[in-house]
């Protein structure tokens, strides 16, 4: 595999998943910024390269934050650990707007 293969592969691994809140949907309509579930090893330049891959738009700005797992208490108090995660808010150029449900999964 060469390395523009590899590059391009790792850019589809990235991003996981749009995280969809109240706060994320607040944000995305006042600021433009919206967030979404990366890797835990990605990179701000790797996140950056594969939201303007994946959905044509310009990136201004990523921040990224490490998001802890909660601890559960099951059935008889027994304690589990919810994963962590990481997290990245995106801000995109003025006058672009994402659009989630025009990416069609392969």
């Amino acid at each position: 595999m060469s390395a523009i293969q590899a590059r391009e592969e790792r850019i589809y691994t990235v991003l996981i998943e749009p995280h969809i809140t109240e706060k994320a949907t607040t944000l995305g309509d006042s600021s433009n910024q919206y967030a979404f579930k990366v890797a835990k090893d990605a990179t701000k330049r790797e996140i950056k390269a594969a939201v303007e891959e994946v959905f044509g738009v310009t990136v201004e700005k990523v921040t990224t934050l490490n998001v802890k797992g909660k601890v559960k208490r099951n059935f008889r108090g027994v304690t589990s650990h919810m994963k962590s995660w990481k997290k990245a808010y995106v801000r995109i150029a003025d006058g672009e707007v994402l659009d989630y449900t025009s990416v069609v999964a392969s």
